[in-house]
């Protein structure tokens, strides 16, 4: 005897009325700011200079504090023994922070802002719950970081002016307080730069800081961030960047 056939019942698929390209669509931002974009991130495959940006979750108290500069400075000691990642410079602002870093390749970068990332993370917490005399625990970056390959004199000119005098972009240098006298940006890693054009001029005071009240950077291995920015001109402690 035959076997019946099975009846095959059509389903009615009910179409999604979510997402797309539409007003609103996407995964909706965690602040104040849109989140980055969850793209394929550049790949290389040698040495790289790049320019980093890490946005801190609000709220959060300033990272400009005597208590937050100690607290990124455990956190550049910390991946100051990878060898195929390096952070070369540092620059803290209110709710930002700006690194200039040189790795291997697209999985160095990765590995090496996660790492910093984790420890930063770690630090700030600890400095922030004294400052707030609570606990204070939990996510410090905010979403994904933004990186930008470094690949002309030109472009680490610019990247090296910007995140060096950034304090200035921001006007924190006009802040009331011992601020207003500084040459450099002593928060950052701006003292430990040694292609200012005002040091072939005079030295300055903030030549002579101790070690202690340096972040821990390393030196520059590429060609742009050594010598390659230089064709580009000279770079003032006293100038006042744009962003582009």
């Amino acid at each position: 005897m035959a076997k019946a056939r099975k009846k095959h019942v059509q389903l009615e698929m009910e179409l999604n009325t979510w997402g797309g390209k539409r007003d609103g669509a996407g995964r909706p931002p965690r602040g104040f700011r849109s989140s980055e974009r969850h793209g394929l991130r550049e790949r290389f495959a040698r040495l790289t200079a790049v320019h980093v940006t890490l946005r801190i979750v609000q709220p959060f108290p300033t990272l400009r504090s005597r208590e937050m500069f100690f607290a990124l400075r455990k956190a550049t000691q910390a991946v100051l023994g990878r060898s195929d990642f390096r952070i070369v410079h540092v620059s803290p602002e209110q709710d930002h922070l700006h690194l200039i870093v040189e790795a291997d390749n697209h999985e160095a970068l990765a590995a090496g802002v996660k790492a910093f990332e984790v420890s930063a993370a770690q630090h700030l917490n600890r400095a922030a719950s004294k400052q707030l005399g609570r606990r204070r625990k939990g996510q410090v970056f905010a979403d994904r970081y933004h990186a930008r390959l470094i690949k002309s004199p030109t472009q680490a000119h610019h990247v090296l002016n910007y995140v060096l005098n950034n304090w200035r972009h921001h006007n924190a240098d006009e802040d009331w307080g011992e601020t207003r006298f500084w040459d450099v940006d002593y928060m950052s890693s701006a003292p430990s730069f040694p292609g200012w054009h005002e040091l072939a001029i005079k030295p300055l005071q903030y030549s002579q800081l101790a070690d202690e009240y340096r972040l821990c950077v390393s030196r520059p291995q590429t060609w742009l961030l050594s010598v390659g920015w230089r064709k580009a001109g000279p770079i003032s402690m006293y100038s006042i960047p744009k962003q582009r």
